[in-house]
């Protein structure tokens, strides 16, 4: 049993939920701001700490930036407000500009009608639990203003966009030109609506732009990194050479060959590792996570890579990454991670090495993938009433050692607990996809069965 405290609001990437339910509510957010405020003040040290707010394309981002520099500025914080910025672009400002921190008002690849706040520390990297923990304590403080002559300023940031783009462009090898590559670029209506085609035309590309039109309500409708179909029929409507599909607040990637498949975080990462390796530039081990598929792992060692799977998240990658001086760790939803270029997944830098493979070797994007035959994967979700340790009763020890011995070497099974919901995942890797179908029912009945056994109650997780 950890020790670790528990915490009222923030999970492993921020503060997420429904617009106008608790916590996510403009009151709540302008004491959310204010609590940080008051801890970045005393941390720093410095007088008059600095913060820098981003946000997608939602609509209520109006009301969370407006509710959190009022919170700020009571705290006697100064504000620099950066607009629609994607995720990482916020990370690498506020390192860029030395501010204290910045925040992200996103709820990444959900629908509008969500919203959320995260925030970097000032080198960039998400906070750490312990100043998490000092914010979560100051928000169960009463309120309190600062003096009117200590009140925080505001300052709009008009070329924080450029300052990104050029930002990207840099990560690339120098003389890059991406001439002659017809590329459609999916924004997913979201916070990189007014960046990403940018940095791929004026590297040469050209580009055709979708899902660039954000109203506040259409971010990840139907398009982005979580939704390909569109990308898909518009790079064979086009005949682009590559689809390039990001999510709501851009950390997430997703691409699509000239034929119309979709390449998820796991082939990309074992691009980007092979192309990092034939350059003499990577550094140390690749890392995954539990869900990554096993023909990734697979093909790597077979490339003569190590390879580890951190727990579910980029948290837990970057965390990994960082420990042991690595650079380069994915996931397969799409969160990849350059820790030499950048101090975050970036779903536009990650892009750029890829299309720099693509020019540096004059393969296509298919091309690239080959070496890397992605296992048949089949995720069955079983709901609980209660959050029950259910992995530890004897019939589902036993159908699962009976699955393993059935796969052997050839396949893996993992159960894991979703940290959001009342769910017990189950995964099934293996060479044949109906063998894998089969197996991951019989465990998934296996878990229905074993929940409702009469002891059920007495083993709660």
């Amino acid at each position: 049993m950890s020790n670790s405290p528990i915490r009222k609001y923030f999970g492993t990437d921020g503060i997420r939920g429904r617009v106008g339910v608790p916590p996510i509510t403009p009151d709540f957010v302008m004491k959310l701001g204010w609590a940080a405020g008051r801890v970045l003040a005393r941390d720093s040290g410095k007088a008059k700490p600095k913060v820098l707010i981003g946000k997608d394309t939602r609509v209520s981002g109006y009301m969370f930036e407006s509710a959190l520099e009022a919170g700020l500025s009571a705290a006697g914080v100064d504000i620099h407000l950066l607009g629609p910025m994607p995720t990482p672009g916020i990370a690498y400002l506020t390192r860029t500009f030395h501010a204290q921190a910045g925040i992200v008002i996103s709820a990444s690849h959900n629908p509008f009608d969500d919203n959320g706040i995260k925030f970097f520390s000032g080198s960039g990297t998400k906070l750490l639990d312990h100043v998490e923990l000092e914010i979560e304590r100051e928000l169960d403080k009463p309120f309190e203003c600062v003096t009117s002559r200590e009140l925080g300023k505001a300052h709009r940031v008009v070329d924080a966009a450029g300052r990104y783009i050029e930002f990207c462009k840099s990560t690339v090898a120098a003389g890059i030109d991406l001439s002659g590559l017809k590329v459609v670029v999916d924004c997913a209506h979201g916070a990189t609506y007014h960046i990403a085609p940018d940095v791929f035309e004026e590297l040469g590309a050209e580009v055709i732009a979708i899902g660039n039109q954000p109203d506040g309500f259409n971010i990840n409708e139907q398009v982005g990194a979580t939704a390909p179909e569109m990308l898909q029929k518009a790079v064979l409507a086009h005949g682009a050479h590559v689809g390039i599909a990001l999510d709501g607040d851009g950390d997430r990637l997703i691409m699509v060959d000239h034929d119309g498949r979709v390449l998820d975080g796991d082939e990309l990462t074992y691009i980007i590792a092979c192309h990092r390796q034939r350059l003499g530039r990577l550094s140390g081990t690749v890392v995954g996570t539990q869900m990554s598929n096993l023909g990734l792992e697979i093909a790597l060692r077979e490339q003569g890579f190590d390879f580890q799977r951190a727990k579910v998240g980029d948290r837990y990658i970057m965390e990994m990454l960082t420990a042991n001086g690595w650079s380069i760790g994915g996931e397969s939803s799409g969160h990849i991670i350059c820790l030499d270029l950048t101090s975050t997944g970036d779903g536009i830098i990650s892009s750029l090495q890829v299309l720099e493979a693509m020019v540096q070797t004059g393969r296509s994007l298919a091309e690239l993938a080959v070496g890397m035959t992605k296992f048949p994967q089949r995720l069955v979700n079983v709901r609980l009433q209660q959050r029950i340790d259910v992995t530890r009763a004897p019939a589902v020890q036993k159908a699962v050692a009976e699955v393993e011995a059935i796969l052997a070497a050839e396949g893996r099974v993992l159960l894991r607990p979703s940290g959001t919901e009342p769910l017990i995942r189950v995964m099934v890797e293996g060479r044949d996809e109906r063998q894998v179908d089969e197996l991951a029912n019989f465990i998934a009945n296996a878990v229905r069965a074993a929940l409702d056994a009469p002891d059920i109650a007495g083993r709660a997780a």
